[in-house]
């Protein structure tokens, strides 16, 4: 399993990756809030992947209004699991 966590901001997003087994893969991974930065990290998480699909993979990140909206839209657009996290419920 390859877990991502993002911390995200208004301008960038900053990205960690580690595996089921506790292998730090990335852990000061840098994107940009733009669809340039998010085809980064797609890129960047397929190389770590390999031939495994893509339920081998959770992200997370938190929720932070509207600053989140287009990197979990573009997350589910690839049709990764993504989990908002601290999000209020309303």
């Amino acid at each position: 399993m390859i877990f991502v966590g993002i911390d995200v901001a208004k301008y960038k997003h900053d990205c960690c990756i580690i595996d089921s087994d506790g292998v730090i893969h990335t852990d000061s991974l840098r994107i940009a809030n733009s669809k340039d930065g998010f085809d980064s990290l797609y890129s960047s998480i397929l190389s770590i992947l390999g031939s495994k699909n893509l339920e081998h993979v959770k992200i997370g990140l938190e929720s932070t209004g509207h600053y989140s909206t287009n990197i979990t839209n573009y997350l589910f657009s690839k049709d990764f699991q993504v989990h908002i996290l601290n999000q209020s419920r309303q």
